[in-house]
C-alpha cells in the first residue's frame, strides 16, 4: 500500500512538471475539460458512500438503506439552500472543512493521533490546497470567488504575509505528521506539497485544482477504497469501478442539469463554476460527516 502511494506521488509529481509548462502554450481556459474530469474522476471517489452508509446503518441496527439516502440528499440540499442565502458564511465554512478533509484524506499512513492536535495538523496540511492559489494566482482566484458571490480579499487578514505564514505551517505540519524513519513517507509529503506549488505557479486556479482533485486526492482515496474491497489490487479496482459507476453517473447527470438550468441566468463558464463548487460543497459535507460517524462507531465495536 505504501509503495503504491509512493509511486502514485512520483507519477503525479512528474505529471505536474510535464503538464504545467506546456499549458503556457495554450491561450484558453479548458473549463469543459475540468468539468469532465471532475464528473468522471473527482466525484467517483465518493461514489461508494452508499456502501459506507449501509455499514453505518448496520452498526446502528438499521437494515433499510432508504434512511441513509434520505439524510444524505437532505444535507446536500440544505447546503445548497444555505449557500444561496448565506454565500459568504457557507463558502468560508466549506474552505475550512475542505482544508481539513484534504489534509486528512491525503495522509496515506496511520500515525499516533491526539484529539485536536491531529485535527489541527490535518487542517494545516490541507490548507495548502486553498492557500497556494490565493497566493500565486491572486487575481484569477478572486475572480472565481466573485462569481461565487464571495470576496476573500475584502478582509485585511488575507494579505501576502498571512498566506505565506500559513503555507509554511502547512509544509511544516506535513513534515511533523510524517515524523518517521520511512523515507518513502517523507518523500510522499514533500512531493505532494511541491506538486501543488508547481501547479498553481503555472496553471489557472480551476485547472490546478482539477488536476490535484482528480489525479491526487481522488485517486489516493480510491486506492484506499480498492484495498478495502479486495486485498488484490487488480480484483479490487474492478469491484471499485463497477460499484462506483451508478452514483457517479447519477451525480454527473444532476451536475449537467444544474449547468443547463443556470445557463439561463449566467454565462456558461459562470454556470460551470457555480455547479462545480456549490455541487462539491453539497457533497463534501455529508461525505465528511459519514466518514466521521463511521470512524467513531467502528472504534466502539
Amino acid at each position: 500500500m505504501d509503495r503504491i502511494n509512493f509511486k502514485h506521488s512520483v507519477i503525479f509529481f512528474n505529471l505536474c512538471i510535464l503538464i504545467s509548462p506546456l499549458y503556457l502554450m495554450l491561450n484558453f481556459e479548458p473549463i469543459m475539460i475540468c468539468l469532465f474530469l471532475i464528473l468522471i474522476l473527482g466525484i467517483s471517489h465518493g461514489a461508494l458512500d452508499n456502501i459506507k452508509g449501509k455499514k453505518l446503518l448496520k452498526l446502528f441496527g438499521y437494515k433499510s438503506s432508504f434512511f441513509f439516502y434520505l439524510v444524505y440528499i437532505l444535507i446536500s440540499f440544505l447546503i445548497i439552500t444555505l449557500w444561496l442565502i448565506f454565500p459568504n458564511i457557507v463558502l468560508f465554512s466549506f474552505l475550512i472543512v475542505a482544508a481539513y478533509h484534504f489534509g486528512k484524506e491525503d495522509t496515506v499512513f496511520a500515525f499516533k493521533r491526539k484529539f485536536l492536535i491531529s485535527e489541527c495538523l490535518f487542517f494545516l496540511k490541507g490548507s495548502s490546497v486553498i492557500v497556494t492559489p490565493l497566493l500565486l494566482q491572486r487575481n484569477a482566484t478572486n475572480e472565481i470567488f466573485q462569481i461565487l458571490n464571495f470576496n476573500v480579499f475584502e478582509s485585511a487578514v488575507f494579505n501576502d504575509q498571512f498566506l505565506i505564514m500559513l503555507l509554511c505551517l502547512s509544509f511544516l505540519s506535513s513534515l511533523f505528521i510524517s515524523n518517521k524513519k520511512d523515507t518513502d513517507i517523507k518523500g510522499i509529503m514533500i512531493m505532494d506539497f511541491a506538486s501543488l506549488i508547481i501547479l498553481n505557479f503555472f496553471l489557472t486556479p480551476i485547472l490546478a485544482f482539477t488536476i490535484y482533485f482528480c489525479f491526487l486526492h481522488s485517486i489516493r482515496h480510491s486506492i484506499t477504497l480498492i484495498f478495502e474491497l479486495d486485498k488484490s489490487f487488480e480484483s479490487g479496482i474492478k469491484k471499485f469501478v463497477s460499484k462506483a459507476i451508478p452514483l457517479t453517473f447519477v451525480t454527473g447527470v444532476i451536475f449537467l442539469l444544474g449547468i443547463f438550468f443556470l445557463n439561463n441566468f449566467y454565462t456558461l463558464d459562470e454556470a460551470i463554476y457555480k455547479v462545480i463548487f456549490i455541487g462539491l460543497a453539497s457533497l463534501t459535507f455529508p461525505h465528511i460527516l459519514l466518514e466521521y460517524l463511521l470512524e467513531k462507531n467502528e472504534k466502539r465495536t
